[in-house]
């Protein structure tokens, strides 16, 4: 797709009928647009199947949501989240849709500083803002959001955003003990119950099953494109995969994970003809930290225009979301929930504590991608994984690995910062 034919569609009539304040919303799609095209469409030798993931973005005002307008008048509840940690499974089984919900850009962010401290994190204030000025079309067609416990800033905005939208919130766990263990499925089972009452239909062994094996499906292709992505010289930018990861909670899982094969099996031509982004000289630099919400895609961007690929994301929009799949070996639809609790446990959200098995994970990803340097990435106000950069540094200190922190909202202020910073980083790396 050519940036010449590119552009973010609007349908001012479908965002009057979600009850969109439409005349500041109309802004938005051509200043994604410029954004957009500025960032992915002047990379040098994409692969072909990008295409998909540009329509996507194409239609993520217009064509998805449509489709979403769609299911609920087929009677298919359509539930906003927030974090991976939502068994989205349990929606699925219904015939529900299961979407991400908005909270990467800073346009929001006044509106939610209205009601909301400032010194909280951006994600959430983004998220908020987007709501209350009814300026997110995915919000305004959700029938209900559920929210969870993985920090302070997001359970006590729940008990706000309840006002504006129906909001349900699940207890995550904060340690791993099997006392805990116990709590989550009763959580899981809680919200099963939720879904099938708002769904009007049963969970059943069969339904639940089909759905696991769906989003099984959709982790085993992310965990397939991450290998190859992996490979050096790279096929992929890390901008594009980055842009995949984040498509991947608003998509619908049987079309994107048929979209990302097509994607692997053009890369894996690529590997054998030897054609990449990049050369093989190139620095390998890994992200990991807070998750990057759509349209963030500042640090990214930094890193690949200063000279260096980004080769892996340790992040709840990168590998934390797809590692690991549910057992489907289940005989019975309790023993499915406890695989599917077992499943989700093994998230390593920075909520946890103690929380070594990130550590161990983030090194052990490190290894796996061939890079050459670490990049933690971390929202303002973001404590819990600011805290836990200083364990991920010493694991750096003592493995010889190059290690950047770096603390960041949304804005643009600190850019040039940014790319400084980064640049020195890349310079240290190349020796």
């Amino acid at each position: 797709m050519s940036q010449e034919t590119f552009a973010i569609k609007s349908d001012p009539a479908l965002w009057e009928k979600l009850d969109m304040d439409v005349e500041r919303f109309s802004n938005m799609p051509p200043m994604l647009t410029g954004a957009y095209q500025g960032i992915f469409l002047e990379q040098k030798n994409r692969p072909q199947a990008m295409v998909y993931f540009d329509s996507m973005i194409e239609n993520i005002f217009t064509g998805r949501i449509q489709e979403m307008v769609d299911a609920k008048e087929e009677g298919r509840p359509v539930v906003g989240t927030f974090c991976v940690y939502v068994p989205e499974e349990i929606v699925q089984a219904v015939n529900g849709v299961c979407v991400g919900l908005c909270g990467g850009s800073p346009g929001s962010i006044p509106d939610a500083e209205k009601i909301l401290p400032r010194n909280i994190c951006p994600m959430v204030k983004s998220a908020f803002g987007f709501k209350v000025g009814r300026i997110c079309p995915y919000f305004q067609v959700v029938d209900f959001v559920y929210g969870e416990t993985t920090c302070d800033a997001k359970k006590k905005t729940w008990e706000l955003l309840n006002d504006y939208v129906p909001t349900h919130v699940m207890e995550i766990p904060q340690m791993k003990r099997e006392r805990d263990k116990k709590l989550w499925i009763e959580e899981v089972k809680d919200f099963k119950a939720e879904i099938e009452k708002i769904s009007d239909k049963k969970v059943t062994f069969e339904n639940l099953q089909g759905a696991i094996r769906v989003l099984n499906d959709k982790r085993r292709a992310m965990q397939r494109l991450n290998s190859l992505r992996h490979h050096n010289p790279s096929p992929i930018s890390g901008k594009d995969m980055l842009l995949i990861q984040q498509i991947a909670f608003y998509d619908t899982p049987q079309r994107f994970t048929e979209k990302v094969h097509e994607l692997c099996d053009e890369l894996e031509s690529r590997i054998e003809q030897g054609n990449a982004v990049a050369p093989s000289s190139t620095p390998r630099i890994m992200v990991s930290g807070t998750p990057m919400a759509l349209p963030n895609w500042k640090l990214h961007n930094i890193i690949e225009t200063s000279g260096a690929v980004v080769v892996n994301e340790e992040s709840c929009i990168g590998t934390r979301y797809y590692k690991d799949t549910i057992d489907e070996n289940a005989q019975t639809i309790d023993e499915q929930l406890e695989r599917l609790t077992e499943r989700y446990m093994q998230i390593d959200c920075s909520c946890f504590t103690p929380n070594d098995e990130r550590i161990d994970q983030v090194l052990k990803e490190y290894k796996t991608s061939g890079a050459q340097g670490l990049i933690d990435y971390c929202l303002q106000f973001c404590h819990t994984y600011n805290i836990e950069a200083v364990k991920l540094r010493q694991m750096c200190e003592k493995e010889g690995i190059p290690f950047l922190a770096i603390e960041s909202d949304y804005s643009p202020e600190d850019v040039g910062q940014l790319q400084t910073r980064v640049e020195a980083f890349i310079e240290q790396i190349q020796g």
